[in-house]
């Protein structure tokens, strides 16, 4: 049985007409990368990868170079804008002073992540001092609050989308700690709290603040001198921040290119658990493949994506329908029509929800009943109140009784009987680690499931079995190669990585294509360890002996012999043929591939390739 991943992995939301899917394609998000101009961010430097110095602004430009890299892969419908503040020129809706927007399209300052916005941002450190330019920022005996105007543009410019559902950020990357440091008195008192007003009066509105530090060689950044406040961090949330801020600096700057799905809301499903008694669960995908994007197709004049659209044509008029279409069945010599309503309501099997038809024992669970990857269930109260009391009682007795619940869950064309597998909250040291919660297992069918197949041995030999010496020389192998706290996440997808890298090099008319390390790959210096060389060596002599390299010879030997039985096989039957007569008659075509590799063996030539390249071959060999 062969599953197709599309198939095992498809939900509601991944269909366009859907409203789970249009809901999804509407949440987006909206960023604004303030960065400081200030003659620090230019004077300080740090060590990059490459131990080279380099200065701070250069360590932010390269930060939202790379992100936005990144976030085409991502999600290509994001809006970004690029704003510096502390700059001797202005540029703003507000034509506040100190504040730089990058403008890069016709009208809009929010712009989506394409390929031109990265070439032009690309070259902004070339161009900064002529064209920008840096300027001190708040200084005593000034009045000019930078930092608060360059708050105030970016929550303008995140105000003028209005979307349903859309997430705002604002990130801001700075080297200075207190930006207020200059002042005294009651103008520094006044400053900062109109900037924390500014602060708070953006976050009402639904728009995050995020802050990536860049702390200078001579000292740290102390975030709780001023950014603390403005971000509302208090007790241990201080003395944590700085250590995780410069890990996600990090890794922003050294992300790999990857989809990432963010966790949502698969579908909203009704739980019927007796006649008038339903409750509404949320249905989250707890596992996805990651494969490329999908195909656009473009217009080779406009370069603009092109939009399919159908429509039916009158055999005998040549009219276009306007009419919905209509099915036709032949009965007793009669046409009977079916408008697609009434034909969608005949193949309906059942109504969409989730309806409880009993509970049995859990080992009545079997391991292969698991046929595709289980969906994670959790109560809400939105639309039905109640429902997670329900849920929560429901769930205790399940566990208290070691049952699982059996439903049936499916549509008109895929319906099915699922297990309902109630989860324990996992808590290890005040964290969550495991919700508490069900599991929604999708049983198989009876052609689901395949029967084992049996290896039938020779009566005469008997099957080998490993001895104690070889099982405990096997187990010190793997304790040596084992991997300390494996995750599939600590690996990416090489083949995805050789795709992306591509595009980005198209896309940026790059001519070197980003150099692509494939995590996959044996690690040969951890082999190499002498602890793991040795119970390498162990394992090999408790299996093979100490003639292994013997067995070896042996084995390549009777491999030897077996080539040179099939090259006599085939000089012989090729003596059979008069290809030179084949040949200038033009009948080589009418020999078979086999016959035609004959010749190919028997003359030491390489047989890889159609029909129509073997005859060359054989051609271009007897000087033809």
């Amino acid at each position: 049985m062969e599953l197709d991943p599309d198939e095992v992995f498809r939900d509601d939301g991944d269909d366009p007409e859907n409203e789970a899917y249009q809901e999804r394609e509407a949440t987006k998000d909206l960023v604004v990368y303030l960065v400081d101009a200030s003659p620090r961010m230019f004077s300080s430097t740090c060590k990059n990868e490459d131990q080279e110095e380099v200065t701070h602004f250069h360590v932010a430009v390269s930060c939202i170079s790379q992100a936005l890299k990144t976030q085409i892969i991502n999600r290509s419908s994001d809006e970004v804008a690029i704003c510096f503040f502390n700059t001797r020129e202005k540029r703003n809706l507000q034509d506040l002073p100190g504040v730089y927007v990058l403008k890069f399209t016709g009208s809009e300052y929010l712009d989506l992540p394409t390929a031109k916005l990265i070439k032009e941002f690309d070259q902004i450190e070339e161009m900064f001092m002529k064209d920008i330019g840096s300027q001190h920022c708040i200084v005593s005996g000034s009045r000019e609050n930078s930092i608060y105007n360059a708050l105030w543009v970016a929550q303008a410019l995140l105000r003028k989308r209005s979307v349903k559902s859309v997430d705002k950020r604002i990130l801001l990357f700075t080297n200075e700690d207190d930006p207020f440091g200059r002042l005294k008195g009651a103008i520094k008192l006044d400053m900062t709290r109109t900037t924390l007003q500014r602060a708070k009066d953006a976050q009402d509105l639904g728009i995050s603040i995020e802050l990536l530090p860049l702390s200078r060689s001579d000292e740290k950044f102390n975030v709780s001198l001023f950014y603390a406040d403005l971000l509302g961090l208090e007790g241990d949330a201080i003395t944590q921040f700085l250590p995780s801020a410069e890990d996600r600096l990090e890794d922003m700057n050294l992300q790999l290119r990857k989809r990432i799905f963010k966790k949502r809301i698969v579908r909203r499903l009704t739980f019927a658990i007796t006649d008038g008694l339903s409750i509404q669960l949320n249905t989250y995908a707890l596992i996805r493949p990651t494969v490329t994007g999908a195909i656009t197709w473009l217009d080779s004049v406009t370069n603009l994506p092109l939009k399919i659209e159908r429509t039916f044509i009158c055999a005998d008029t040549g009219a276009l329908v306007k009419d919905p279409p209509k099915r036709v069945q032949h009965y007793k010599n009669e046409l009977v029509k079916f408008s697609m309503e009434e034909l969608s309501k005949i193949k309906q099997v059942s109504s969409g929800y989730l309806r409880l038809l009993g509970f049995k024992p859990l080992s009545c669970l079997q391991e292969y009943h698991n046929l595709k990857p289980s969906t994670f269930l959790f109560p809400s109260d939105e639309e039905v109140v109640g429902s997670t009391h329900i849920f929560v009682a429901l769930h205790r007795s399940m566990i208290r009784l070691e049952r699982f619940a059996l439903a049936f869950h499916g549509s008109s064309t895929n319906p099915r009987l699922v297990a309902l597998i109630p989860q324990e909250e996992i808590v290890v040291a005040g964290g969550q680690i495991e919700p508490p919660g069900m599991h929604m297992i999708f049983l198989p069918y009876t052609d689901d499931i395949r029967a084992v197949e049996e290896l039938h041995l020779d009566v005469n030999s008997a099957a080998p079995h490993a001895t104690p010496e070889q099982i405990g020389k096997a187990r010190s192998l793997m304790k040596r190669v084992d991997l300390t706290n494996f995750s599939v996440c600590q690996f990416s997808n090489p083949a995805l990585q050789r795709h992306y890298a591509i595009l980005q090099a198209l896309a940026l008319e790059e001519d070197e294509m980003p150099e692509i390390k494939d995590e996959t790959v044996p690690d040969e210096e951890g082999m190499a360890r002498p602890r793991v060389v040795k119970a390498l060596e162990d394992f090999k002599l408790s299996v093979y002996g100490e003639n292994y390299d013997e067995c070896d010879v042996t084995d390549k030997g009777d491999a030897s012999k077996k080539r040179k039985a099939v090259s006599e096989n085939a000089a012989k039957e090729s003596a059979n043929y008069d290809w030179i007569d084949l040949a200038a008659n033009g009948k080589l075509k009418d020999l078979t591939v086999v016959e035609l590799k004959y010749y190919l063996m028997a003359n030491n030539l390489p047989l890889p390739g159609k029909k129509e390249v073997l005859i060359k071959r054989i051609l271009s060999h007897l000087g033809m």
